[in-house]
């Protein structure tokens, strides 16, 4: 289970890596194209300018607008054996089909009412897409159907089932969407305190990667809330959020749903920067040069793209228990932020690139950007000196404090030379790396599944006892954890490059 949902949550983050370009399309199109801004800025009052920026918001708006669609055909990718393509197309199909078998029979019993499944009929349609594919995409079938055979089949048994698969969402889907409603509605009643429950738990969830998980039931189905946004019923969060950003009529705050968003400014651009710089002050004095570059890079990612992993794989590995008070850390930030009533929007992180678009160019009235710049001192304060005490007093290992782990590591990668034994001549580094990592792993007879996400290479193994974690951090894993059935190994950036290697050793198709 543990195995399947970590597949799950990487899944979905193929069509969610979509969402930035899209985002900013959105944000720089529908910023200049706002009348607020051409009021403020004439120059922007320009018919080539504006259709430009109309473009730009319409394509941004497109990719949001069929999100749905899109985590189906993600799930169906990313859990798919091997033909992905195939199975792509069968998500498509079966999607599009639910969708229509929904709207066909509300046209007959309730023409004005409405079912949105947003991503939880991704989820349901994407697995039952999936499943047919992975049991039939070599079936063989009588001579004069032939044709319809292997992979061909495919699409078209989802699409019967996804006529069933419609009916039972018509039938059932009213009452659940209801539910949901109460339950954002509830949880928006909880005010700040539920906020921070949100921002705590998805940071811990973070921890196992399962925070991918989490965060999308809230950005896209009713528990983010439900608006009507340019007479049309928008669900979600971020669906919310960038309705209102395309809807040039749109005046005031943006949707308060903003609130599962806006903690995440304060933590990502100057919390965990904060943390860096005490890391780094922990380093004895004659060492701390030779760590400059790799804290402020890190840093310096948090700060501009909000990707976090890099900075919190430093510590979480050699104290969980300082990654705990980082979540909880984070759930106050997001508590201060709905106090505040900060309501900046984003599209996958809190970095500053998205304070940018979607807080400073829509302006302070209606995102209350400014306060940001005011809390921000006062987290990467709180961020610096927690950690510099709770590193030096409990003796946490982050690296250079207690030893010089850089050189460390450097010189046992060297012992290892990256590469296995045998002929690697015309391999590429990252491919005799990835072949080192594979020994590591137990060899190809005790890998079941090779996967990566942003900075974490994740493997589902026959038997962990086989695994060689020290060979893996050699090879330059920042830590390697054992999750139920498999192994996690921060490799950061190289992460997707050792998963693409490595399956192309064994034969597998990505």
């Amino acid at each position: 289970m543990f195995k399947m949902l970590q597949k799950v949550g990487k899944s979905f983050m193929l069509p969610i890596a979509i969402l930035p370009a899209a985002g900013l399309l959105l944000g720089i199109g529908g910023a200049f194209s706002n009348p607020n801004t051409i009021a403020a800025f004439p120059a922007l009052d320009n018919p080539v300018m504006q259709g430009i920026f109309g473009v730009m918001a319409a394509a941004g708006n497109v990719v949001f607008a069929n999100l749905a669609l899109l985590l189906s055909i993600g799930l169906c990718i990313g859990l798919a054996k091997r033909d992905k393509g195939t199975a792509a197309l069968a998500g498509v199909t079966g999607y599009l089909v639910m969708v229509g078998t929904i709207n066909a029979l509300l046209a007959l019993t309730n023409p004005e009412g409405s079912i949105d499944t947003g991503v939880v009929g991704s989820l349901v349609i994407g697995a039952v897409a999936v499943w047919l594919h992975n049991r039939y995409y070599n079936i063989q079938l009588p001579a004069f159907l032939g044709f319809f055979g292997g992979s061909r089949f495919v699409p078209i048994v989802t699409a019967f089932a996804a006529i069933f698969v419609g009916a039972m969402f018509f039938v059932i889907w009213p009452p659940v969407q209801d539910a949901l409603v109460a339950a954002g509605t509830a949880i928006a009643g909880m005010g700040p305190i539920g906020t921070f429950f949100y921002g705590f738990l998805l940071r811990l969830s973070g921890a196992a990667g399962l925070h991918h998980i989490i965060y999308p039931m809230f950005w896209y189905t009713p528990l983010g809330g439900t608006e009507i946004v340019a007479g049309v019923e928008v669900v979600g969060a971020q669906t919310i959020f960038f309705a209102q950003l395309a809807d040039p009529n749109h005046v005031g705050m943006f949707t308060e749903g903003t609130r599962f968003f806006a903690g995440r400014f304060g933590t990502m651009m100057f919390g965990l920067p904060g943390a860096c710089l005490a890391m780094w002050h922990c380093v004895p004095k004659d060492r701390r040069a030779k760590y400059t570059g790799v804290f402020a890079s890190v840093a310096l990612t948090s700060f501009v793209t909000g990707i976090t992993e890099p900075i919190e794989f430093m510590f979480l590995f050699v104290a969980p228990w300082l990654y705990v008070i980082h979540a909880f850390f984070d759930g106050v930030s997001f508590y201060v932020a709905d106090v505040l009533n900060i309501n900046i929007g984003n599209t996958f992180s809190g970095g500053v690139i998205d304070f940018t678009l979607f807080g400073i160019m829509q302006g302070h009235d209606r995102t209350h950007w400014m306060y940001v710049l005011i809390v921000g001192p006062i987290w990467f304060a709180l961020y610096y000196f927690s950690f510099r005490f709770l590193i030096n007093r409990f003796k946490v290992a982050t690296p250079g404090h207690l030893e010089d782990t850089l050189v460390a590591d450097e010189a046992e990668t060297a012992a290892v030379g990256g590469a296995p034994s045998g002929d690697s001549a015309g391999q590429s580094d990252v491919e005799k790396e990835a072949a080192t990592i594979l020994v590591a792993l137990g060899g190809p007879e005790n890998v079941e599944d090779v996967d990566a996400c942003i900075t974490r290479l994740r493997v589902a193994v026959k038997d962990p006892a086989k695994v060689d974690k020290d060979l893996l951090k050699r090879v330059g894993a920042v830590d390697v954890f054992e999750v139920s059935g498999g192994v996690q190994a921060v490799y950061g950036a190289k992460a997707i490059l050792y998963k693409h290697a490595i399956n192309e050793s064994l034969g597998i198709v990505d």
